[in-house]
């Protein structure tokens, strides 16, 4: 009798799910690697930086992002990576309470101590609350346009669909609106809960209240993983789920990686590209600030006139206008560099700003955490060219209003004219 051999289990179940812990900057881990894990890794270019190591070992390192991702390798298995942003989470919430268009203000204490130190139950909580507060008034609701076959008239009739048809007059095709739950601001605020609550490391508490919290939402449609976030339009209606929607899109927004040249990769977590934090919340408080001097701030205008006959374009973090004319340029930097001496790169592309808009100063605005001291602006005149590139530092991890006071004091900086 010939001998049945054992069936061979798959790839996947072989090979247990990889779990990474990489802070967001720093030198990273050293880890052992199989080629199928390393070619996960990969699969998002940016995610995080690879580079061997002795005995066959790859050092795995941040790369200026924050947050979970679960990603699938080409034989099946999982890798799971969990970026800690190197700022302390409150003070993170605090600049991902600005966004461009309408920003959500995190409570006073909006995170319980248990929480602090982990982003992704921080915000799992931090949206636990403000729906809750959200909801307490009741949910909204508003008018849809539905368009169905009944046994009877409601509404309007679809004359022209009915008169297409052969036989009973009925059911009747008719078109109504519907005063329902199932609108836009709702569709968004269930599709993050439900992301919340499936994030990891949430404690059980918070798990239960954003499943209670769904629980409010009955009739309202669950958006399918992957489709776009239903629109929806600020009015005197819904403003008070302006916060909580604001917040519902985060979480959403962040879903899944983008690489390059690609289609995003959903993921199961959170991921938050730092740069793109510190710009943005650069770019409001500077907005903000600057409005009360008449100063206009552009940000990420694409200008066309790099070379004479027009065909590269660039496009400077932020431009600042007066009456119509440019006033100074400015590039965030979200990386500490000692001041007295910016990377050569840097004060290239801060010249070629200032030449082609004929400016004789631009500046360098660099992000630093929990600094020892904050240094002074510091002036680098370029030479033969009339042009002078300062460097200027914002320490994020100080208190939010002292933060916000350095912010006014940058704004009045980068207006005031170089002296000769």
């Amino acid at each position: 009798m010939t001998a049945v051999p054992p069936a061979t289990a798959p790839p996947s179940a072989l090979a247990p799910p990889l779990r990474l812990t990489v802070d967001e900057t720093g030198p990273g881990t050293v880890r052992e690697l199989t080629a199928d894990q390393v070619a996960g890794l990969l699969s998002v270019p940016g995610l995080v930086r690879l580079t061997p190591a002795p005995g066959g070992r790859w050092r795995v390192a941040g790369n200026q992002k924050a947050g979970l991702v679960r990603l699938r390798t080409p034989a099946g298995g999982t890798v799971e990576l969990l970026l800690r942003p190197k700022l302390p989470v409150r003070d993170l919430l605090f600049l991902l309470s600005y966004s461009p268009t309408d920003p959500w203000r995190p409570a006073p204490d909006p995170v319980t101590a248990a929480t602090a130190d982990d982003l992704l139950p921080a915000l799992a909580d931090l949206l636990a609350r403000i729906t809750r507060r959200t909801l307490e008034s009741g949910v909204l609701h508003g008018y849809r346009t539905v368009e169905e076959d009944l046994p009877l008239v409601r509404g309007r009739i679809r004359t022209a669909d009915q008169l297409r048809r052969v036989g009973l007059p009925l059911p009747v095709a008719v078109r109504y609106d519907d005063h329902t739950p199932d609108i836009a601001e709702n569709r968004v605020l269930l599709a993050a809960l439900h992301l919340a609550a499936r994030l990891p490391g949430v404690p059980a508490a918070t798990r239960l209240t954003l499943r209670h919290l769904t629980d409010h939402l009955c009739g309202v449609h669950l958006l399918h993983p992957g489709a776009p976030l239903p629109a929806w339009t600020p009015t005197r209606l819904n403003s008070r789920y302006a916060p909580a929607l604001r917040l519902a899109e985060l979480l959403l927004s962040h879903r899944a990686a983008q690489p390059e040249g690609g289609s995003p990769l959903p993921t199961d977590g959170f991921l938050l590209d730092m740069p793109t934090v510190f710009e943005r919340f650069l770019t409001v408080t500077l907005t903000a600030a600057l409005a009360r001097q008449g100063i206009r701030c552009a940000a990420q205008e694409t200008h066309h006139r790099l070379d004479e006959a027009a065909r590269v374009p660039f496009r400077p973090d932020l431009v600042l206008y007066r009456k119509g004319s440019p006033l100074t340029v400015a590039d965030a930097k979200y990386t500490y560099v000692t001041p007295a001496a910016p990377p050569t790169s840097h004060l290239y592309q801060l010249l070629a700003y200032c030449t082609v808009l004929g400016l004789p100063q631009g500046h360098l605005i660099y992000a630093a955490c929990a600094s020892p001291h904050s240094p002074d602006p510091t002036p680098h005149v370029i030479r033969r060219s009339g042009i002078t590139v300062t460097t200027h530092t914002l320490d994020l991890a100080v208190p939010p209003p002292i933060l916000l006071a350095d912010i006014t004091t940058l704004a009045e900086r980068i207006t005031t004219p170089t002296p000769d």
